[in-house]
């Protein structure tokens, strides 16, 4: 899909971003390979790379959210904006970093949060894929950025390539959870159908906003009450 391989682009073979993709997410989003803003998508990210520019996460991991979030797995959606651009952070999961690897100020509030919240003791790690693996699909409005420059991949096509994501999600299934952290976040919830599935909002947990409506939410335990009451499993948030 992104490989520079199965592009027309006048590039080397050896010029490749090539992630992997779960099957359910590939039928669901055919239409969205097949449409030119996403071929515009691809030269942009190939020239990227011809050009020696460093983004991320890794190329395999563009679409790991997808990946570890199976579409019919999905019941809860978490919104974030665009991945960590320090090197070694971004996973593909919005607000996750690999083992190992120092968790960012607003992850640390996210699990400030949690621990007020569920009375969970906060995490030892920011590897956030078991949520992922229970059916939170952990998405990020844009799924690459370039290293160091913030925002840098916005307004390229990504935006409109995960509002296809709700959407689908939106129209083809009921009774999920979009949690809406942020005003980029809340942007999205448009597309978002109210009558059929629960949307919560607060601020960012980003330093800068955590204390303007993120701490007191009270985000988890509300989307595992809901799950309960639609007969769903809830999520198991323990991380260790």
């Amino acid at each position: 899909m992104l490989d520079a391989r199965m592009d027309d682009a006048p590039c080397p073979p050896s010029v490749t971003v090539n992630p992997r993709l779960e099957e359910s997410w590939k039928r669901a989003l055919t239409k969205e390979f097949q449409d030119p803003y996403f071929r515009d998508l691809k030269v942009f990210l190939i020239e990227e790379r011809k050009a020696g520019r460093t983004f991320y996460p890794p190329g395999p991991l563009i679409f790991k959210a997808l990946d570890a979030t199976p579409f019919d797995r999905v019941k809860v959606v978490i919104l974030g904006q665009d991945p960590y651009h320090g090197p070694g952070q971004a996973n593909g999961l919005c607000f996750s970093v690999s083992e190992g690897v120092q968790p960012p100020p607003s992850l640390l509030n996210v699990f400030k949060e949690l621990h007020a919240d569920l009375g969970l003791p906060v995490p030892t790690h920011g590897n956030l894929e078991r949520w992922a693996q229970q059916g939170v699909l952990l998405l990020n409005a844009t799924l690459t950025v370039r290293a160091r420059e913030a925002a840098s991949h916005q307004n390229r096509g990504w935006e409109r390539f995960t509002d296809a994501i709700i959407r689908q999600l939106n129209d083809q299934k009921e009774g999920l959870v979009f949690v809406l952290w942020g005003r980029s976040a809340q942007e999205k919830g448009r597309i978002i159908d109210r009558r059929r599935h629960l949307v919560l909002s607060a601020a960012h947990p980003s330093p800068l906003s955590a204390n303007s409506g993120f701490f007191g939410c009270r985000h988890f335990s509300a989307i595992n009450r809901y799950l309960a009451e639609h007969g769903q499993t809830p999520i198991d948030w323990a991380l260790d």
